[in-house]
Formats: C-alpha cells, structure tokens, sequence
C-alpha cells in the first residue's frame, strides 16, 4: 500500500486523483451498458413484431386486437398492421374467387362428363335401335324366305301330287275297271238277267227268283235276308211299280249299308301313329302293307315297317323289297323270334327315327289256330306298352275271292284284335265282290281300302257311294 502511495506520489497525483479518475472509468462503463441495452430492446421488439407479423397471418381473426395494441404503442406499427390487414383481405377474397373459381370449373367438369355420358348413352342406345331393327329386318327376311320356301314346297308337292293323280288315271285301273268281274259274272250280273229281257209284273214268282238269286250271292244269308224283306215290304205296299224300281231300292239298301262310319283317324298327339295288320297267309297282307307304306311316303310321312312275321321268310324278304321301294325304315328279329317284340322295336325305331307311322305285319297262319290269334292278342298289348293308345288302326286284309269264307274270318280277327277297319284285295280278279256288302252288314266294320290292282295305286281308299255306282254301272 505505501509502495502505491508512493508511486502516486511520484505521478504527482493524490487520492482525489485517483478517485476522479475512477468516477469517470464508471460512467463510461455505465453508458456503454445502456447503450447496449438499448440495442437488445430494439431487437426484441423487431423480432415481436415479426412473430406478431406471422401469428397475424396464421390467425387473421385476431387481427383488431393487434391493431388496437399497435395503434397505443406507435403510429408506424398501426400503419403495417393495416397494411398487413389489406394485404391478408386480398388474400383471403383472391382465395375465395380461387375456390368459388374451383367450384364452378369442377361444376363445369362434371357438366361436361354428365353431358358425355348423355352422347354416349344416346350413341349406345342409337347403336342398340340400329342392331334391333337390323335384327328385325333379318328376321323378317328369313320369315319372307321361309313362306316363299314353304309356298315354293307346297306349290311343288300340289305339282308332285298332280302327277301322281295323273300317273295314277293313266297306269291305274278306274274302280269300275276293277269290278267287271263281279259286274259281268257275279250276283248283279244274274240279277241283270232277271230284270232284262221282257217286262214282268211283280208277283210271287218274281220274288221267289230274286230270293233265290241273292241267297246263293256271295253276299250271305244275313245280308240277303235284309235285302228281300225290304224289297217284299215295298211290294206288299204297292211301292214297286216295275223291275226298274226294284233296281233302284236294291241300289239304295246297299248303299246304306256301305255307308258305315269311318275308322277313327286322329293321330297321337306324341309318337307315331301305329298300325296292325292281320290277317291269313295269302290274302296280300304283305303286298297292302307295302302299298300303304308307298303311299304314305307320297304323302311327306316317314314310315317304318316292322317285319312281326318271324315264322315266315318269305313276309320279311317282300317287306325288305318294299322298304327298299319307298325307302322306309325296315326293322325285322330273328327267324321264329318273338314276334311282340319286332312290333316293341319298331315302334322304338320310329321315335328314335321322329318317323310318323308304324306299320306292323303279323303272321297269318290259318286263321282257326287258337295260337295264333293269342299271339295277335299279344302282340296288341306289347304295342299299347310301347306307345300310348297303340295300335289307332287295326286292319284286317281280306281276299275277295274268298267269298264267304272272308266274312267268317273277319268274325275271328275282331273277336282277337278289335279289327278298326277292312282292307279287301284282288277284287278284280273275282267275282265275289260283293263280300264287301255282307262284311259291312254283319260285322258293322267299315273298308277303309280296296285293292284292283298290282300297282300301289291300285290299292285305293274306299268310297261306298262310288262303290255303288260302279257296281250298278250299266255295261
């Protein structure tokens, strides 16, 4: 202490000295701190100002307490707050033109799309009337080709059948061809006999000719008992005035006989129509059978034969000819095989085939074997199992020239089978024709087919009116 006395001394300086100088070193020291305090303040409040600047932005809703804040502290920072303010308007209105500008082009876009989807689905639907109507004029198209397909087919078929009626008038014999045997040599001709020559009176003499005449006619007892009481009960009356009368009541008594009601016809709604044909060996079963399959074939229908004769080689060979013939479906068994189930098979055969008729030929052996009418009687069974209602037809064929024998078996058959209807063959090669009258009159079975001929035309649906004619048909 006394060393720095002494040197102050030595300076020439006191205590006062140095205690001025001290003060001063303070002051100094004093003023550079509050300068320096006064920078950091101005720096604080440039960097609040900034943050308020940047919360404004964040919150613009706080904005007028800022702006009542600034307008206490200072005149300038109201002044940028407001600016601050205006600016953030802008922004805000320049952000709602932004969005309400948004909206509309999105409203716009959507428009556009909606209106797209409209041409597109208006396209789509054009392009659907456009194919429907396309459609539609190929379908009539087609139709307008069928009908002149169809028109064309039926005007050829109305040709076809044209010619066959032609063919059939030109190769065929006519019905009054086919009985001038039974015209010229049989009952009517002996009845000719009596009524021609000089006019007679009808007395009892006369009656007794005529019933002798027809008793020994091949029309039988039955038929000929019919005939003369209705010819007595006339005279009796004085109904007859001359042989020509006579003539006449004759031609009207069998008529009615012959104008029995026709066979049912109606074919099966499903399946083929099925037809049974008995009858004995030797009345031209076979050979109608054949004809009826020709014929039906000129028709447009597709027909099997089923050869059911198993005992007979011969039946099977001719219905193979006759298949080959009219190119009919041929189903046949083995030599003596059951015959039911030939008939079972082709029945099978022509649904397998969508074939429209089934014609089935059965033995013939004499028709006074009991086996065999047993075995017809089977045979119609096994065809009702194999399609619903079989046989629709039962024909019986019959040989004209059997006479009487022909009406005992066409008794025998329908007794069996319930024969439907008669098919009576080689009626122009006799003179027995007018087994058709008895047959009709005892058995009450109508004819459904007469035969004249060889030819296939020549076997002809039955017509009792045109019958008549031909037969009363003056020579």
């Amino acid at each position: 202490m006394e060393t720095f006395s002494d040197a102050l001394q030595a300076l020439g300086l006191g205590w006062a000295g140095v205690a001025a100088g001290v003060g001063l070193l303070l002051l100094l020291l004093l003023a550079f701190l509050w300068k320096r305090r006064r920078t950091r303040l101005r720096q604080q409040l440039a960097l609040e100002e900034r943050s308020a600047t940047v919360a404004q932005r964040i919150a613009p809703p706080t904005l007028p307490q800022k702006e009542k804040r600034a307008a206490d502290e200072a005149p300038s920072q109201a002044e940028l707050l407001r600016a601050e303010r205006q600016q953030l308007e802008a922004q805000a209105k320049a952000q709602k033109e932004k969005e309400a500008r948004e909206a509309f082009e999105a409203q716009a876009r959507a428009l556009k799309e909606q209106e797209e989807e409209a041409k597109r689905l208006a396209y789509r639907q054009k392009k659907e009337a456009e194919a429907q109507a396309k459609a539609e004029k190929q379908r009539q198209e087609a139709e307008e080709a069928l009908r002149r397909e169809e028109e064309a087919r039926l005007a050829k078929q109305r040709q076809e059948e044209e010619e066959r009626e032609k063919a059939a008038r030109e190769a065929g014999k006519t019905l009054s061809e086919g009985l001038m045997k039974t015209r010229k040599e049989g009952f009517l001709a002996r009845l000719g006999g009596l009524f021609g020559g000089t006019p007679r009176s009808i007395d009892a003499a006369l009656l007794g000719e005529l019933e002798e005449l027809l008793f020994s006619a091949d029309i039988g007892v039955h038929t000929a008992s019919r005939l003369l009481a209705g010819i007595e009960a006339k005279a009796k009356k004085k109904e007859l005035a001359d042989l020509e009368a006579i003539r006449h009541l004759l031609k009207a008594e069998i008529a009615a006989i012959l104008n029995l009601p026709p066979a049912p016809s109606a074919p099966p709604l499903e399946g083929p129509e099925v037809w049974m044909v008995v009858g004995v060996n030797g009345s031209g079963k076979t050979t109608s059978i054949g004809k009826l399959a020709a014929q039906a074939k000129a028709q447009g229908r597709k027909v099997v034969l089923a050869a059911a004769d198993t005992f007979r080689a011969a039946a099977t060979e001719q219905l193979e000819v006759w298949a080959g013939r009219t190119g009919a479906l041929l189903v046949q068994g083995k030599e003596e095989g059951d015959p039911a189930s030939v008939a079972f098979e082709g029945v099978k055969k022509a649904r397998e085939e969508a074939a429209q008729l089934v014609v089935v030929d059965t033995a013939g052996r004499l028709h006074t074997k009991q086996p065999l009418m047993e075995e017809l009687r089977k045979i119609h069974r096994v065809l009702g199992k194999a399609q619903a209602g079989a046989p629709h037809q039962v024909l019986l064929v019959l040989d004209a020239t059997m006479g009487q024998n022909a009406i005992a078996q066409a008794k025998q058959f329908s007794e069996a089978v319930a024969v439907t209807q008669i098919v009576l063959t080689k009626l122009d090669g006799t003179a027995k024709g007018g087994v058709v009258i008895g047959i009709c009159d005892e058995l009450k079975l109508p004819v459904g087919f007469i035969g004249i001929g060889e030819r296939a035309q020549d076997l002809r649906p039955f017509s009792p009116a045109e019958f008549v004619e031909a037969l009363f048909e003056e020579p």
